[in-house]
């Protein structure tokens, strides 16, 4: 098994960037092209990313501006059964991130990409809750 792990700060509280990681409007604001569902343990998610790509994921944690779980149920065979998890931490002006894509079979080549992809996803999340910028879904990965 192999775990993409990535750790980083948010100048913002807690529930700004816990809002931005676990409801669907927040998600589409730097990751997903269009997602739909409830932030509630047992809901599922919609995870819409284009043409061939529209996933699915059950809310496995729901910890109000502390942690929240995605568990991929219909996804790339890489993907699925693989866990999301943010970590949120507020100390102070500054929200700490741990995130966590947990669970892959092995760290094969689309690992390595997704790793790579995570990290520019983020550094959108920081944007996103720090500055209010939104990069249109298209130009996500060149950003």
């Amino acid at each position: 098994m192999a775990d993409i792990v990535h750790c980083f700060a948010i100048c913002s509280p807690a529930r700004k960037v816990f809002a931005a990681v676990s409801t669907p409007a927040g998600l589409d604001n730097w990751w997903t092209k269009r997602c739909v569902g409830r932030p509630v343990e047992g809901a599922e998610y919609e995870l819409g990313f284009g043409p061939q790509y529209d996933w699915r994921a059950l809310v496995r944690t729901y910890a109000p501006d502390v942690k929240f779980a995605l568990e991929m149920t219909d996804a790339d065979n890489d993907w699925r059964g693989t866990r999301l998890l943010f970590h949120v931490r507020e100390e102070g002006d500054t929200t700490h991130i741990r995130f966590e894509h947990l669970g892959w079979q092995q760290a094969n080549e689309h690992f390595c990409v997704s790793n790579y992809c995570w990290a520019m996803y983020l550094r959108l999340l920081k944007r996103y809750v720090e500055r209010g910028e939104v990069v249109p879904y298209e130009a996500r990965l060149e950003a």
